[in-house]
């Protein structure tokens, strides 16, 4: 079992702090449009962190427990750029200007984070306490990677969540983004901009999210720390590869078949798991070093297969795909979208 002093704790937490600053001090004290050089520099700066981060740990607390966080960290990072795909399509959907997206991403990955750590301390709680729950985690991601593969062609349907349509409904909203504010007053009244309505839908959108990334890193590893450090880098760097990849996502057309490829593998590998321990140790486990090959194979094919696919059908698209079927297509033109 990983021993982690809270000296260790306090380092660590200090570190994910600070990198987190310096994103809300880019995303939101200096809002710009984001060129790729930029976004380039600063998803390389993120990436080359995270390993640093994981040679480290992995020379201090064995390369077991290095693997795990590499493999998780992956597993993460590979779910993240689905979540890119959903705040692509939110972004265009409320047609959000360039120069205020910045600070949208940074919102919603400090969201996405609190969110995170909530639902760690929740797993890792319920797993030390019922051992059935590598159970229900197992067949949650088995489900949820059914469910992904028959919708992998649907993008999630904003229109559809229940906290934007309360919004827009019960509270009073302007027309444009009054400087990229996201509570303003004009004539004496106060009003909630469009701005307010994307971090909702982001917002929600990261809940979701965080219910598939959570039992999917906990079927790489059962120790919390290395499930929030893979979490926590995974997501600092989602704002900078937002701005690197948004133009090539379209591209990977197969992504959502690679990842309720990855989520259904995990999944059974947390059913064997708990076979494992509650049934017989006669059972087979999966090894992290196995899993760790599968999942960087599934994403290397999955990448390969897109690439030559859209060279072959330059009109084919991604999709983020849904876990249930969309009732209409949420992606609207540039020039139709409009703020609401």
């Amino acid at each position: 079992m990983l021993e982690v002093t809270a000296l260790g704790w306090t380092l660590t937490i200090g570190v994910i702090v600070a990198l987190l600053a310096l994103d809300l001090t880019l995303g939101v004290l200096r809002p710009h449009a984001v060129g790729f050089r930029e976004a380039a520099a600063w998803s390389t700066f993120y990436i080359a962190v995270a390993i640093a981060f994981g040679v480290v740990f992995g020379m201090v607390s064995g390369w077991d427990f290095g693997a795990q966080y590499f493999a998780g960290y992956i597993v993460e990072k590979s779910l993240s750029v689905d979540n890119l795909f959903v705040f692509v399509i939110i972004m265009t959907t409320f047609a959000v200007p360039e120069k205020y997206q910045q600070e949208v991403l940074t919102f919603g990955i400090i969201i996405a984070l609190v969110l995170r750590v909530i639902f760690i301390a929740l797993g890792a709680t319920l797993l030390s306490l019922f051992s059935f729950m590598f159970l229900l985690f197992g067949l949650l991601l088995i489900f949820t990677a059914v469910q992904l593969f028959r919708h992998r062609d649907e993008d999630p349907d904003i229109e559809d969540n229940a906290l934007v349509k309360a919004g827009r409904r019960f509270l009073p909203m302007t027309d444009d983004y009054v400087g990229g504010k996201m509570i303003t007053k004009i004539d004496g009244r106060r009003m909630f901009t469009p701005l307010f309505l994307v971090l909702i839908a982001i917002g929600s959108s990261d809940i979701l999210f965080a219910l598939d990334s959570i039992p999917a890193v906990f079927g790489v590893t059962d120790e919390a720390y290395i499930v929030f450090i893979a979490n926590a880098f995974a997501l600092l760097g989602l704002r900078a590869l937002f701005f690197l990849v948004k133009g090539l996502l379209d591209r990977l057309v197969y992504l959502s078949t690679g990842l309720a490829i990855i989520l259904a593998f995990i999944g059974a590998k947390l059913v064997l798991h708990w076979a494992h321990k509650d049934i017989s140790n006669s059972v087979p486990e999966v090894s992290t070093g196995i899993s760790l090959v599968v999942i960087v194979v599934v994403l290397v094919v999955t990448t390969v297969a897109s690439l030559m696919k859209v060279r072959k059908d330059p009109d084919a698209k991604a999709h983020a795909g849904s876990v249930r079927a969309s009732s209409s297509t949420p992606v609207v033109s540039d020039d139709q979208a409009q703020p609401r």
